[in-house]
C-alpha cells in the first residue's frame, strides 16, 4: 500500500477511542456503513451467523484494535488485530516504532502453493505404484486443471505438479503417501486442494491398483512460507541501568534458550502466534490452521525450537528474523461473508494473498521481541500488569470516571490485584 502518509502516529493510544476511529477511517478512506462495522455498532449479526456455522445462537464480540508504526518493505500500515489479552497491541506498536529506526521490516514469501494428500493402501508393490504416479505426473496435473478445475484455475492457479512418498513399513502395511502441489492463489485453498485431491483419488487407485482412504490438504504448508527480517539500532535499546548493546546481548541469549529448550520454545511461539492470530482473526484468517502449520514447522528438525532467530552485528545492533508457513487468503472463507473482515482489509490496503503474509509474518516477529524485551529487562508481569489494570478495575465494579481513578491509584501503590481495585471501589462509593 503505496503512500503518503504514515503509521507512526504519535500518542496514538491516549487519543479517545471516537478519534482514534476516526484517524483509521480516513487512512483507509471508509464509507459510513464500513465506519459502523469498525465501531461495533453494525456488522456480523445473528442471521448471518446462522448461515456461517450450525447451532448458531448469537453472535461473541472482541476488541478490534490498531497496531501503528509499521513500515514493511518501504511502505507504512495501520495494521487491525482482534484480540481480548491486554498489552499486544501496545507492545507490538512500540516494538513496530523501534525496528522503524533501523529502516522497518524487509519481507519476502512463496507462491502460494498448498499440498493435498491421498493416502493409497492396499499395495502389492509400493515402489512400483510410486514409479506409475511419477510417470504419470504431468498427465494428473492435466486432469485437475482441466477436468476439475474451478474459479481458482481461472484466475491463474491450480496444480503443479505431483510427488509420491513411498512407506513399506507403516503400521498398517505398505503406504503410498501422494501430494498434490497445488496454486491456491488469493485463497487460503483448503476447498479447492479438498475438492481436487478428491476428484484425483480414483484416477491414483488406476494407477496404483491400491485404495485411496484419506484424500485431503495437509496444514503443514511448508511450501507457501513467508520471511521477514528487522534491525533495531543499539541505540533505541537501553532500558534502565543496561545499555542498548547489553539489551541486545540478553535477548540474544533469551532466543538461544528458545531454540535449545522446548519447554521455553513453547512460550517464546506462542507470543509470535499471539500477533499473527490477532491479524488472522481481524481478517477472517483460519488462524487454527496456521497454528498446526507453525508449530510442526517448528518441529521439523526432529525437535520443537524456536521459529524465531535473533543475533548482533559487530556494531551491537539487533536482528531478527522469522520464516513459517502462513496459508492466508483475501478471498473464500470467512473473508468473504464476515463484514469486519472486510472492513479489515480495507484498513490494510492489502492486493493480494502473498501481501498478507508478509504483513503477518512482520507483525509475529514485532511481537516476539517485545515479548523476549521485556523479559529480558524489567520482567514480562510489570508491563502486562499495567495494561490488565483497566480490566481489573472494571471487573471490581467501577465503571466511568471510576475506571481511570481504580487503575491509577494501583499503579500508584504497585498493587495491580482485584482485591486492591474491589477496595478502591467500595472507597470511592458515595465520593
Amino acid at each position: 500500500m503505496t503512500t503518503s502518509h504514515t503509521s507512526r502516529i504519535p500518542g496514538f493510544y491516549k487519543r479517545p477511542l471516537a478519534e482514534r476511529a476516526a484517524l483509521v477511517a480516513q487512512w483507509a478512506k471508509l464509507t459510513p456503513a464500513e465506519q459502523s462495522i469498525m465501531l461495533g455498532i453494525a456488522g456480523l449479526n445473528a442471521v448471518q451467523a446462522d448461515n456461517m456455522i450450525e447451532n448458531a445462537v448469537g453472535v461473541y464480540a472482541l476488541p478490534l484494535g490498531i497496531a501503528t508504526n509499521f513500515q514493511i518493505n518501504g511502505d507504512d500500515y495501520l495494521i487491525p488485530m482482534v484480540v481480548e489479552e491486554p498489552s499486544v497491541v501496545a507492545a507490538v506498536s512500540n516494538a513496530a516504532k523501534m525496528f522503524r529506526e533501523g529502516g522497518g521490516f524487509t519481507t519476502s514469501s512463496d507462491e502460494p502453493i498448498m499440498i493435498g494428500q491421498m493416502q493409497v493402501l492396499d499395495l502389492e508393490d509400493v515402489y512400483g505404484a510410486a514409479g506409475a504416479v511419477k510417470a504419470q505426473r504431468k498427465h494428473l496435473v492435466q486432469i485437475v486443471n482441466e477436468q476439475i478445475g474451478g474459479s481458482i484455475v481461472e484466475r491463474g492457479g491450480g496444480a503443479r505438479d505431483i510427488e509420491v512418498r513411498p512407506l513399506p513399513d507403516s503400521p498398517v502395511g505398505p503406504m503410498l503417501i501422494v501430494h498434490l502441489l497445488y496454486d491456491a492463489r488469493d485463497a487460503m485453498g483448503a476447498n479447492a486442494v479438498n475438492t481436487a485431491v478428491e476428484g484425483l483419488a480414483p484416477h491414483i487407485e488406476s494407477l496404483t491398483g491400491g485404495r485411496v482412504n484419506l484424500r485431503i490438504l495437509s496444514n503443514l504448508s511448508d511450501r507457501r512460507k513467508a520471511h521477514v527480517e528487522g534491525m533495531i539500532p543499539a541505540s533505541e535499546l537501553a532500558s534502565g541501568n543496561l545499555n542498548g548493546a547489553q539489551v541486545a546481548r540478553a535477548i540474544v541469549e533469551a532466543g538461544a534458550f528458545a531454540i535449545v529448550d522446548p519447554y521455553r520454545a513453547a512460550t517464546h511461539n506462542k507470543g509470535i502466534m499471539n500477533g499473527i492470530d490477532a491479524v488472522a482473526i481481524a481478517t477472517g484468517n483460519d488462524w487454527r490452521a496456521l497454528e498446526a502449520g507453525a508449530h510442526a514447522y517448528a518441529s521439523r528438525t526432529g525437535q520443537y525450537t524456536s521459529m524465531t532467530q535473533w543475533w548482533q552485528d559487530e556494531d551491537g545492533n539487533l536482528h531478527g528474523s522469522l520464516e513459517i508457513p502462513l496459508a492466508v487468503g483475501i478471498v473464500g472463507g470467512a473473508t468473504r461473508v464476515h463484514p469486519a473482515a472486510q472492513v479489515a482489509l480495507k484498513i490494510l490496503g492489502v492486493q493480494s494473498a502473498k501481501q498478507l503474509a508478509e504483513i503477518m509474518v512482520a507483525v509475529g516477529l514485532a511481537q516476539n521481541f517485545a515479548a523476549i524485551r521485556a523479559l529480558s529487562t524489567e520482567g514480562i508481569q510489570r508491563g502486562h500488569m499495567r495494561m490488565h489494570a483497566r480490566q481489573i478495575a472494571v471487573a471490581a465494579g467501577a465503571s466511568g470516571m471510576q475506571i481511570a481513578q481504580v487503575v491509577q491509584q494501583m499503579i500508584d501503590e504497585d498493587n495491580i490485584r482485584p482485591e486492591r481495585a474491589r477496595a478502591i471501589v467500595e472507597s470511592l462509593k458515595g465520593k
